[in-house]
Formats: structure tokens, sequence, C-alpha cells
């Protein structure tokens, strides 16, 4: 880089290496719109000898002014910390807020650098490089698992490990906290348990868990944003613990909530309940979308296709896909054994989604709010088993289940 001749041709400045009288300039400081004194030099050598220290002028001001552009109360203390915007599907990060035609009144906000796990917890095969091995080339990706008895008690143990760290979420949810606390806490809540969390690098998502407010489908990044009186906050966490996983979510109210947004969570509640309610052996995995759609129709709500639950074990994600629409393709009957995921999300106006640049962030095309609920199930003899229900201990937190 070299000096540009001062437009002013005027030697009232200078030099800001050797104090010589100055008619040179640093492009990047008239780029920058800052002030001359300090970014005038006597000659190119003079400026070239400088260089390595005075670009540190540069930094400081492009990061004052993204700090200054940031939405809310997110200041220079987050981006001088390391946190910055996610891109590329969580490879990339930038600090300029993402160009994005988006759908409702959120946006992406900055998020902290990744989580450090200690050493000794033991880590799925992508917690280094993010990227799984064994799990895409599986033959449990299109034959579905019985598991064996051993599998099925390690489930248990994983499945009630996650239902402990989700009510540790959803105990601090209040207006106010960020989703990046939230993310915190459902963090360190699984490393005390022993367990890794499951998200955390799974192609390379960026944090611990999912938290996604209002119009967010799914997937939603923890970040910056603090929770605001009337919003709803679905927290997903999946948990890997003596090598299988355990996966469960919830839809919260942060204070004082609309009765629509109220009434949209009771019903993905109830949908789960009675979608769960059929399972039993011989059973087609493709009911389960007729009985999730026929209630969300019902009330004036649509069912979001481009999502759905899963096979979970030993693998976080595998055969069964269990759509939760009508007329889906689903192939297969429920067979004693199986363990697999139902997650309705169930949105207020139209079912299409759009997906945000940091390549993760499901929201509603249209810009309304969307609530989801999740729980890991285990086929037995009879009918089911519910492995990450809620517990004695588990925060009383919504109203049609009080007493």
């Amino acid at each position: 880089m070299a000096c540009e001749p001062d437009a002013s041709n005027v030697a009232t400045l200078s030099c800001a290496r050797c104090d010589k009288p100055a008619l040179l300039q640093c492009p990047k400081c008239v780029e920058l719109k800052l002030p001359r004194e300090g970014a005038s030099f006597c000659t190119q050598d003079c400026f070239k000898a400088a260089w390595s220290s005075h670009k540190s002028v540069h930094v400081k001001a492009q990061l004052s002014s993204i700090a200054n552009s940031l939405p809310g109360d997110q200041n220079s203390d987050l981006v001088s910390q390391g946190w910055l915007y996610c891109v590329r599907r969580g490879q990339g990060r930038t600090h300029k807020l993402p160009h994005f035609d988006w759908t409702g009144p959120l946006k992406q906000y900055l998020i902290s650098p990744k989580r450090s796990v200690p050493a000794e917890i033991e880590k799925p095969d992508w917690a280094i490089d993010g990227t799984p091995k064994i799990e895409p080339n599986s033959d449990l990706q299109h034959v579905v698992e019985i598991k064996t008895p051993e599998q099925i008690q390690r489930m248990r143990e994983t499945c009630k490990i996650a239902r402990e760290v989700l009510d540790a979420a959803a105990r601090v949810i209040r207006p106010g906290v960020t989703t990046d606390e939230i993310d915190r806490v459902v963090h360190e809540a699984t490393i005390a348990a022993g367990g890794y969390p499951s998200p955390l690098n799974y192609y390379f998502f960026p944090k611990s868990c999912c938290t996604s407010v209002n119009e967010v489908i799914c997937h939603g990044i923890p970040d910056a944003r603090k929770l605001e009186d009337g919003d709803i906050v679905n927290v997903d966490v999946t948990v890997c613990y003596k090598g299988c996983h355990g996966d469960l979510n919830e839809t919260y109210f942060v204070g004082n909530v609309d009765e629509a947004s109220r009434q949209l969570v009771k019903c993905t509640y109830e949908c789960l309940e009675k979608a769960i309610a059929i399972v039993k052996p011989g059973v087609r995995f493709r009911e389960i979308g007729e009985i999730v759609n026929r209630h969300a129709t019902m009330s004036g709500l649509s069912v979001v296709r481009s999502y759905c639950g899963h096979g979970i074990g030993d693998l976080f994600h595998c055969a069964p896909n269990i759509p939760h629409y009508a007329r889906n393709k689903a192939v297969g009957v429920m067979k004693a054994g199986q363990t697999f995921t139902i997650e309705p999300m169930i949105n207020a106006g139209l079912w299409r989604d759009r997906t945000w640049p940091d390549g993760w962030t499901a929201v509603t095309a249209d810009g309304k709010r969307s609530a989801q609920f999740e729980h890991t199930l285990l086929v037995t003899e009879t009918g089911v088993e519910v492995l990450t229900a809620r517990l004695p201990s588990s925060p009383d937190v919504f109203p049609w289940l009080k007493k």
C-alpha cells in the first residue's frame, strides 16, 4: 500500500512518524474517513516504516464502526471479545450484518466464540473438524435399528440427562436474557453431567443447542439478542453420553405472551402428544403425519414440511424419517426396540420456510410465528416409552399441565 497526495496540498500537518512536514496521507485512513492528524506522512519510506504499527488504527476504527451500527444493546465490548456474525453454514464469520430480505422482525445477531469442551469428555467424531464420518455412511441410514437391551439402557440414561439439561435452560428464560446465555447454561449443564452437547460443531453448527425465537422454525443459533417480553422461544437440546444421543425440545413463553401465540404453542404440544399416543408395534410411520396435520389444520395452523423427526441412538440422525404432514411417503412400520424422535413444527401462517445467511436458521416465509415440541421415543412390545419425558422436578411452565 502506498500513500496518496494530500488533496489540500498544504503542508500544515506533521508526519506521524518523524514530525517533518507531511503532504501524503494513508489511503486506508482516507477510505475510513479518519482525521488527517496521525494519518499523514512526509515520504513513502516513512509510511512503509510506520506501517506495522500504523495499521492498528484501521482495525480500531473498523471495530468502532461495527459497534456503533449494531442493533439493540450490542456494543464494542462484544466485538472486542470476538463476537461475529455467522455465515456459510457455520464455516465463516463476518463483522457485517449479512444482507437478506428478513421475513419478520428478527435479524441475525452477533454470536460468541465457540465454547470449549474438557479433554476428558467423550466426543463424537465431528467434535474437532465439524464433519461426521460414521453417520452418513452407516447402513442405519436405510435400515431402522432394533436396539439391544444394553443400548436401550444407555438411551434411558442419556435421555434423562438431556431432559435435566433442557429443564436447566427453561429455568433461566425471562425477558432480558440472551439466547447465548441459554446456550451457556446448556453447555455447562451437559459437561457437568459428563456429556457432550451433540449440536456443537455438527456440520459446523457453532453452538451447543438451538434457540428458535418467534418466526424461527428451527436451528436458530444462540446469539447476543436479549429475549423480549411477549417472545416465544424454542430450546432444542441433544446430549451425547456413553456413545448415544438423546434429543428433545420445548417452546417457552417469555413474560406476557399474546393469546394467539399461547394457542399456537398449546396446539403444537397437543400435536406431539396425539402423535405419541398412536406409537406401538405395527403402526406405519406415515400415520404420524396424518395425526399431526389433522390437529393443526383444525386450529387454522400449518405443518412445516421441510424438516422431520428421525431415528436416533448411537447415531445423531438415522432412519426412520418421521414427516409431520399428511399424505407423506414415509416407509416402514414401527417395531419394538426402535428409537426415534417426533418433533412437529407448527406455523401460525403458511408452512413454507426460508433460511438465513448463516445457513442454519430456518424461518417462516411470511414472518409469522412458529412453535415446536420434541421427544425421543422407544417403541415397546405394548406401546411406547417417552425416554425424554418430563420429570417431577421439571419446571412448571405450561399452564395446561397445571392441576
